[in-house]
């Protein structure tokens, strides 16, 4: 991936407003260029689940999260087990038969999953959905050859939300260090004692009344902001 690819992405990000957006027109493109589709969605594993990232326009309601419900179902095995799944009608499916009931109903016939090598991950896939049997069996190879654009562009995109959520971490870090220390600054002046008696202090207090560190300190620091301007107040 070169610095040029990946600050294109960043940009089409921000423009789109955000990796949501981006995936979602990702998965109108994948109806328009995979025949026979009606509509697409990105199954991800995250934190030991599955997840839709985005779905097209005309996804039905539901579809996907009742595979998830079950555990069973063409995305979740196609995510799980790495191996392509179709199913040119549900109708004569036996596989799946809680989904295939929830899919009939809801005006689905056919399913392709694509399974996706998205890094960082333990399972994904790309998801297509046909009104008709057989409607997405002209469309197979077209709708591998999309998968495998789409996992670069996935990836891409993970790994730029990865490294923005990263960076926001190490600010917030850095933000609460900074009013711990200036909390811990004021009781050493105010008591004239060490450091680390001002931190046991701070955290006792903590606990005490339980509120996190953070919030305790900030609390402090924003009353002895406000202090110099109060007799200035008093005298108007």
């Amino acid at each position: 991936m070169s610095s040029e690819t990946s600050d294109t992405l960043e940009m089409a990000m921000v423009r789109s407003g955000g990796l949501d957006t981006l995936l979602r027109d990702l998965t109108d493109r994948a109806v328009q260029e995979v025949p026979g589709a009606v509509a697409c969605s990105v199954t991800v594993r995250r934190a030991d689940r599955l997840l839709t990232l985005a779905g097209s326009d005309g996804l039905p309601s539901g579809l996907d999260q009742r595979q998830y419900e079950n555990g069973s179902g063409p995305c979740v095995q196609a995510a799980e087990t790495g191996v392509e799944q179709y199913a040119p009608d549900l109708a004569a499916e036996s596989r799946w038969p809680s989904y295939t009931e929830y899919a009939l109903s809801a005006g689905v016939q056919c399913v392709l999953a694509v399974p996706l090598d998205v890094e960082g991950e333990t399972g994904a896939a790309l998801n297509f959905y046909g009104t008709h049997p057989g409607a997405l069996g002209p469309g197979r190879e077209a709708a591998r050859a999309f998968a495998a654009r789409a996992t670069d562009a996935i990836n891409m995109a993970l790994g730029i939300e990865r490294r923005r959520q990263s960076a926001a971490d190490v600010r917030t870090a850095l933000l609460s260090r900074s009013v711990i220390d200036q909390a811990i600054g004021i009781l050493m002046a105010r008591e004239r004692i060490d450091a680390r008696i001002a931190l046991e202090r701070l955290r006792r207090v903590s606990q005490e009344k339980n509120v996190k560190l953070r919030d305790l300190c900030s609390q402090l620091v924003a009353r002895v902001s406000e202090r110099p301007d109060a007799p200035s107040r008093r005298r108007q």
